[in-house]
């Protein structure tokens, strides 16, 4: 097993780990996840290096749950993120923060972020709120998630940011579009966020998979019909790939979005420690031109 590379969070952050743990599903967002397994999998990923843990205010019992995992000693072993979730305004942020402390069981997290921009709420409130926290010592470090372009230069006009967390895969590439530009240009660091594709980009699905109703997937329209078909059937090429570079779809699926230098963490979210360990063959992986163009050719196909 490889040793898991570091990099900078943006040009001014911490060093992190090139994957992070994304905590979305033991919270319960992808279904009923056993939170004694959540507590072992949270450690077990800390213990093999996995120490940027990521979680939010709106990710179900996620918080509470991380809270119990960083007990005996785990909490100055990682690096903790978290985000305010639903109320954008500057009361709003300030309580989301003391409300996520007191689940966490901690008195401070090492990188606070806002969970999206909203058009009800001008950024520039949220990110002055952000700022006074910061400067309180309750966090570390400051970043956004889901923003584009327009939000993170009116951000940075009031609060360094430090990453900009985003939604990225092989399936899902928005992202190309002016967001890693910015983030380059401005040493703004790509935490990204759904690499697998909420499970696409897994191989364990077919066309008849259906999801019960606690699970998100099941009010999606990727994970249906004919669009469900055709992400599995690009899922399946890729496959090949992966096979005969002698790894899994789900170590292609997360190596490749590491392939950008301006991402500087990738979440995984494992429900399992076997889950966790299979990420962890992502480490290191890279790609020559001719595979790269492969994926390329198959990710355009209809």
């Amino acid at each position: 097993m490889a040793e898991i590379e570091h990099r900078t969070l943006g040009t001014a952050g911490a060093s992190v780990p090139v994957l992070g743990f994304g905590a979305w599903p033991i919270g319960g967002g992808l279904g009923r996840v056993d939170p004694a397994d959540a507590i072992r999998t949270v450690r077990a990923a800390i213990d093999s290096g996995i120490t940027l843990i990521d979680t939010a205010e709106g990710y179900r019992i996620s918080e509470s749950v991380i809270g119990e995992a960083l007990q005996e000693g785990y909490r100055e072993k990682c690096f903790l993120a978290t985000k305010a979730s639903f109320d954008f305004t500057p009361v709003g942020v300030r309580k989301a923060l003391e409300n996520s402390l007191r689940a966490l069981r901690t008195d401070r997290v090492d990188l606070y972020q806002i969970h999206t921009w909203d058009l009800k709420i001008p950024v520039e409130e949220s990110m002055e709120a952000m700022r006074g926290l910061q400067e309180q010592g309750k966090t570390r470090f400051v970043g956004v998630s889901n923003f584009l372009p327009e939000h993170m230069e009116r951000a940075m006009k009031v609060c360094p940011i430090i990453s900009n967390q985003v939604r990225y895969s092989m399936l899902f590439r928005e992202i190309e579009s002016g967001i890693i530009d910015f983030c380059v240009k401005h040493g703004i660091g790509i935490i990204v966020h759904s690499p697998l594709a909420k499970g696409l980009l897994t191989g364990r699905y077919t066309p008849e998979s259906t999801f019960p109703p606690d699970d998100e997937r099941s009010g999606f329209q990727d994970f249906k019909g004919s669009l469900f078909a055709r992400h599995l059937l690009k899922a399946t090429r890729l496959e090949e790939i992966a096979k005969e570079k002698g790894v899994s779809l789900v170590q292609l699926a997360i190596a490749w979005t590491l392939r950008l230098p301006v991402v500087s963490c990738t979440l995984v979210g494992a429900k399992s420690v076997l889950q966790m360990v299979e990420h962890l063959g992502a480490v290191g992986l890279t790609f020559t031109s001719a595979e790269e163009n492969r994926i390329e050719e198959i990710l355009a196909s209809g």
